[in-house]
């Protein structure tokens, strides 16, 4: 089977020869040992690279552009990938001034501004100092609403705004391809948006219906080009459960994923809803009641056992499941334990996509890197 195919058996319900595997994100320090030269993909670093590019002109933001489409097809052909991730993290505004090599500040129309710093070592690119925020009320978050409300009646996406996509489907071979285009996310790092969800409900279902209308325009333009694989989601909970109650999910997420889920099937393709954490909380309807065809970003560490969910969701894919946890704390033998593990389980139920369940990080010791790389190919 070519990778397009096992990826296409696991969502079909059919026995792929082997399991299939694709790593969620990789840090740039470990991409660049396993490709023998920097690789522009990554977290912050990529944001703080293209921040870079974007001052330096048009024709450095064209070649970061170029490499870092190159290179995240090439670490996943080097990582054995059956579905290859198009693109990394992004950050499109360019800056006011270059502090440092390292530092930038973004200045906006209002005239806020932040200044964001690159630390070399973890990769992270951080706001280190900023403008006076205003404390968010319900009137401030009505006005952030109105604004998104208008943006997604105005938004016309077109193929041409996606080159990443356009890359790899005349690059990426016998790979299925991890296409963008949906998202469905409360703000959960901002304590107003958590409060209006209980406050003003309505308030917060504005925006995600506002999220949810842009989501379905990027689907079918992009169902269009060829994709199949939608990755929407936004992060909502941690190990101990969802930051919100299984209400507010129900009340507020479930509706707008069921649309998001709706417009991805009937344009031939499915929804995968990505987020860290235990979501066995409301798992009845993110599993069961919402149409999505699989989570990513599945973490056995925060008690997602992929047995236990294919027990009671059959139809469910799961993708991920190798704990960025153990490749960043363990020794080689436990990673190549917890790899076997994880493919034993991915042939039990046939629903799984194996591989690190979140970015391999840039602290990451080399050697299980090597052990997971190792093992896949092992016990695979």
């Amino acid at each position: 089977m070519t990778g397009r195919e096992r990826i296409a058996a696991v969502f079909e319900g059919r026995e792929p020869d082997r399991p299939p595997v694709m790593h969620i994100s990789f840090s740039s320090r470990v991409a660049s040992r396993i490709l023998g030269r920097e690789a522009y993909v990554g977290g912050g670093i990529q944001q703080w690279r293209e921040a870079a590019a974007l001052w330096c002109g048009a024709d450095a933001h064209a070649e970061f552009l170029e490499k870092t489409r190159r290179d995240a097809l090439d670490i996943a052909l080097a990582c054995g990938h059956d579905m290859v991730r198009p693109s990394y993290w992004r950050d499109r505004r360019r800056p006011a001034e270059r502090i440092d090599e390292h530092t930038f500040r973004y200045e906006e129309e209002d005239g806020a501004w932040e200044v964001k710093r690159l630390d070399p070592a973890t990769e992270l690119y951080n706001t280190v100092e900023s403008s006076p925020r205003e404390q968010k009320t319900l009137e401030t978050l009505e006005r952030e609403v109105e604004k998104a409300e208008a943006a997604a009646e105005a938004y016309r996406p077109a193929e041409g705004d996606f080159g990443d996509i356009s890359f790899m489907l005349e690059n990426a071979g016998d790979m299925a391809i991890r296409s963008p285009g949906p998202w469905t996310s409360i703000p959960v790092d901002e304590a107003a948006w958590l409060e209006a969800a209980l406050l003003a409900p309505e308030l917060v279902g504005r925006l995600l219906d506002a999220q949810a209308k842009e989501s379905v325009k990027n689907v079918r333009v992009l169902a269009g080009m060829g994709m199949k694989y939608f990755f929407g989601g936004g992060d909502f909970a941690s190990n101990h459960g969802p930051m919100y109650s299984p209400g507010v999910f129900h009340e507020l997420m479930l509706p707008r994923l069921q649309e998001i889920s709706r417009a991805c099937r009937e344009a031939g393709g499915y929804h995968l809803f990505g987020t860290d954490g235990n979501v066995w909380a409301v798992a009845e309807d993110m599993y069961g009641a919402s149409g999505i065809a699989a989570h990513y970003e599945f973490d056995r560490r925060a008690g997602m056992n992929p047995v236990e969910v294919h027990g009671k969701y059959p139809e469910l894919v799961m993708i991920g499941n190798i704990s960025s946890y153990t490749l960043h704390t363990g020794k080689p033998g436990d990673v190549e334990r917890e790899v076997k593990e994880c493919i034993d389980e991915a042939r039990l139920t046939n629903k799984v996509v194996t591989g690190c369940s979140n970015i391999v990080i840039s602290e990451t010791p080399p050697e299980n890197v090597d052990a997971m790389l190792n093992a896949i190919a092992k016990h695979a």
